[in-house]
């Protein structure tokens, strides 16, 4: 299963031939944008009522717009990155770019056809710092042998 950080890459990546970004750094804005996001998802999973607001994002109940998740990670993307690239009023328009790729946090999510790549609930399990079932079980096993 490809990580948490890959897939959330994969879904920034197909935003990138749409969005005008200077070539020399495409990379620096998508890896910036998905840091960005998996920041958000990860800072928001430890407040109180941040797993509601993450499952209300993913699975549409709140756009993506208007979802204090896609707010916060705004926020990283605009202090973190688009600052640091000094990209003027480019970069304003790439702020655009963040709502996007929250919006598409729904297409990682298996829905009950299948379709998706992970559970939602292995998804707030990674966010806290697990790998899902598997993460899961690496705790049991440690307390098991001590090792927690």
């Amino acid at each position: 299963m490809a990580s948490l950080k890959e897939l959330i890459s994969a879904q920034v990546s197909s935003l990138g031939g749409n969005a005008n970004i200077p070539g020399d750094l495409k990379d620096k804005v998508l890896g910036g944008l998905s840091d960005s996001v998996l920041g958000s998802l990860t800072q928001t999973v430890t407040k109180p009522g941040g797993v509601d607001q993450i499952k209300d994002l993913v699975t549409g109940k709140v756009k993506a717009a208007d979802s204090p998740v896609t707010a916060l990670a705004g926020n990283i993307f605009d202090n973190d990155i688009l600052k640091n690239l000094n990209l003027g009023a480019a970069g304003d328009k790439l702020k655009g770019l963040v709502p996007l790729a929250m919006g598409k946090l729904g297409g990682i999510i298996k829905d009950q056809d299948g379709d998706g790549d992970i559970d939602l609930d292995d998804l707030i399990l990674m966010l806290k710092g697990g790998d899902g079932i598997l993460g899961v079980a690496k705790g049991i096993i440690g307390s098991l042998f001590g090792k927690n």
